[in-house]
Order: C-alpha cells, then sequence, then structure tokens
C-alpha cells in the first residue's frame, strides 16, 4: 500500500463502512473540502473535532537563496495553512507510532501471497 492516502482512497473506505455508495460518499468529500476551503478563504478558522484544526497565517516577505547559484531573490509576503492536530489525535498517533517502532516488520517475500496482498 502506498504512504499517501488519495481522495479516491478516502472514498471508497467511507462507501465500505458506511455502505453509502461510492458516488455519494465522493460527493459528500468534495462538498466538505470546498465548505472547508470557503470558510479558510473567508479567514475563518475550522475545527474538526476529535481530529485538528486548519488556520490561515500570514507569511512575511523575505529573501530566498537559489541552492545552484546562490543568487539571492525576494519571495513576496502570502498566507499559508496551518494544521494544528488536536490532543487527542496527538495521543492517538503517539501511541501507534511507538507500537510500530516496537514491532520488527515482517518482511515481504514473493512467494507469500498473504504479505503481497494484505486484507
Amino acid at each position: 500500500m502506498s504512504k499517501t492516502i488519495t481522495r479516491a482512497m478516502l472514498s471508497e473506505a467511507a462507501a465500505r463502512k458506511t455502505g453509502i455508495s461510492k458516488p455519494e460518499v465522493a460527493a459528500i468529500g468534495e462538498a466538505m473540502f470546498a465548505l472547508i476551503g470557503e470558510a479558510l478563504m473567508a479567514g475563518e478558522g475550522v475545527k474538526l473535532t476529535a481530529f485538528g484544526s486548519l488556520q490561515v497565517r500570514p507569511r512575511a516577505e523575505r529573501l530566498g537563496r537559489n541552492p545552484r547559484t546562490g543568487t539571492e531573490h525576494r519571495i513576496s509576503p502570502r498566507h499559508t495553512v496551518i494544521f494544528t492536530p488536536s490532543t487527542q489525535l496527538r495521543d492517538q498517533l503517539d501511541l501507534a507510532m511507538s507500537n510500530a517502532a516496537a514491532k520488527p516488520k515482517p518482511r515481504k517475500r514473493s512467494w507469500d501471497a498473504e504479505a503481497a496482498h494484505p486484507r
């Protein structure tokens, strides 16, 4: 499995868990992302309980440097989105990562179909 989860993967997993059709789940997801984007563009923060919050923060003008040539150039001021995980998500993540680090990872063998295609 890849290390990046896409919208399509999220929609498919949500459809399986809820029993709602994939197109309906995808439409709900698109609507949610659109609403979150609109709120952020209006300068509002977005709080997703038990997950985290998104906020727009300004970034000041600064000098950047081209790593190949070493020449400096001005980076204009801009805005960026900052994600802050909730305490609950942070605690769950810490627990999951410490458990994952404690367990040795099983080796995948080409002849082992279960290892190649986990359920």
